[in-house]
């Protein structure tokens, strides 16, 4: 008899499979697709040698999240970290720019620059606390109190109608902006709020960083760890129903809960079936990779330093496109969210050659293709762009979902992300990760604290059943 089946190796589900590996147990992972990693999975799209990120591609929550840092993941793998953690351009050649150091920032938005400097440093001086607080289930009482509250405050600023009061420069604003539309939905918002502010607050500590050889080599280090460990990785090994594993003493699910009821085939209590049916999928992203002859001609010079950039123009634009998308309308000028990692890391194209990763927001289970919607936005920040376009290559929403059904339509966050599913992700429970089926724990990031590649949603369910069905604490998991 096996200890744990894990369901899904994405990095949720290979956290917990390390977890329980490492505390001694006989560990099974079962993977539907050819390939473990789920939304970090790396391939060649287009050409022989060009490779590029399926899923996600910058990985600040990879430096910093508490699972991944007492994992010692960056002594098993490279990253390149930019000194531009993120820019975001705008008309006439103007830019704003988020440096690693805070006083190139400060400096570089002007008028600004110290209002900026009073909402982000108090929060990056106190990163791992408020880290803490955001990624673990928020009604959780929070260690460090004054971290969350001045977390807090920061979100009822800048998620609320009264979010442009501090500045006054379309730089700053739009600078905020492009970090807070990383969940699709509208803006101003506390839930998108609370997201930007977490991963803004990285750009000046850990930074943005990008995966050397690929997303794909988080998902093999933790497999590599897990076989070390002893536990096992089957993929093409799809698991329709949880009678397929029902011989182990633990299930992990690395899914989503339109999945798990599907599984369950009527096993579940009338009223979590409920609240599991009245789980929300977000909108959704359609993926456009591209080959390049050259890098992307930004028209601000420091775009040529970002690993990452924000397009889509002022945060009033912005906000007028994720409400068009709201509505089931495709924007004719799109929020494109855009990395360009063979800047950084020569692996991952020839030379002379660039690869370049941007996705834009849909409505959910859309068809259809934009790749001309985000290359014209791009050309807007970057006249001649379109001179150094080989090839393009596009994921639909509906795509999405399909490569990944974790992806409920698209929505590459496993489920909206808003104020309520903030605090009921997937049901309202102060120990979310456990379901009324006795050994079955869900991991996926339909759970807090929620989408990311941070693995915490795979270790909060690991410890969950670590101390309920074996009565063991969480193991050390360094090198």
């Amino acid at each position: 008899m096996i200890d744990v089946e894990v369901v899904g190796a994405g990095p949720n589900g290979l956290a917990a499979a390390v977890v329980m590996a490492r505390a001694g147990l006989s560990v099974r992972v079962r993977e539907a697709g050819p390939t473990i990693g789920g939304g970090t999975r790396t391939r060649e799209l287009m050409e022989q040698d060009h490779v590029h990120d399926v899923g996600s591609a910058v990985h600040p929550m990879a430096l910093a999240s508490p699972f991944f840092r007492d994992f010692q993941l960056s002594r098993r793998i490279g990253f390149a970290v930019p000194e531009v953690s993120f820019a975001h351009p705008l008309d006439g050649g103007r830019a704003g720019v988020a440096y690693r150091s805070m006083e190139r920032t400060v400096a570089g938005l002007g008028v600004d620059g110290e209002a900026y400097r009073r909402l982000l440093q108090p929060l990056s001086d106190r990163d791992q606390d408020v880290l803490d607080f955001a990624l673990h289930h928020v009604l959780r009482f929070p260690r460090r109190p004054e971290a969350a509250v001045r977390f807090a405050l920061a979100v009822l600023e800048q998620g609320l109608p009264w979010w442009n009061r501090r500045f006054s420069t379309d730089e700053a604003r739009a600078l905020l902006t492009g970090v807070m539309a990383h969940p699709v939905g509208t803006l101003p918002s506390l839930a998108g709020a609370g997201a930007g502010l977490v991963l803004h607050l990285l750009a000046h500590t850990v930074g943005w960083p990008i995966p050397v050889g690929g997303s794909q080599s988080i998902a093999e280090a933790l497999a590599l760890d897990l076989r070390q460990h002893d536990g096992r990785i089957i993929t093409d090994s799809r698991i329709d129903t949880l009678a397929e594993v029902s011989g182990a003493r633990v299930v992990l699910l690395d899914v989503a809960p339109r999945t798990f009821q599907a599984m369950s085939r009527g096993r579940l209590p009338a009223a979590y079936e409920r609240a599991l049916s009245a789980f929300t999928y977000g909108n959704a992203a359609c993926k456009v990779d591209f080959i390049l002859s050259g890098p992307v001609p930004w028209a601000h010079p420091e775009l040529h330093r970002a690993g990452t950039a924000h397009l889509g123009g002022t945060r009033e634009e912005i906000a007028v496109g994720e409400r068009q998308v709201r509505r089931g309308e495709h924007p004719s000028s799109p929020y494109v969210l855009l990395s360009q990692p063979s800047t950084f890391d020569p692996t991952r194209a020839p030379e002379g050659r660039h690869i370049l990763w941007t996705y834009c927001h849909v409505p959910r289970g859309s068809t259809r293709d934009m790749a001309e919607a985000v290359t014209a936005q791009i050309e807007r920040f970057a006249p001649g762009f379109r001179d150094v376009v080989v090839r393009t290559h596009t994921l639909t929403a509906a795509g999405l979902e399909a490569y990944d059904a974790n992806y409920v339509g698209g929505d590459f966050s496993s489920g909206a992300v808003n104020l309520r599913q903030i605090i009921a992700r997937p049901v309202p429970s102060l120990q979310p990760w456990a379901t009324p089926l006795p050994g079955v724990y869900l991991c996926s990031q339909s759970t807090p604290p929620g989408p990311g590649v941070h693995g915490m949603a795979g270790l909060n369910a690991a410890r969950l059943a670590l101390e309920r069905e074996f009565g063991l604490p969480v193991p050390a998991l360094g090198l």
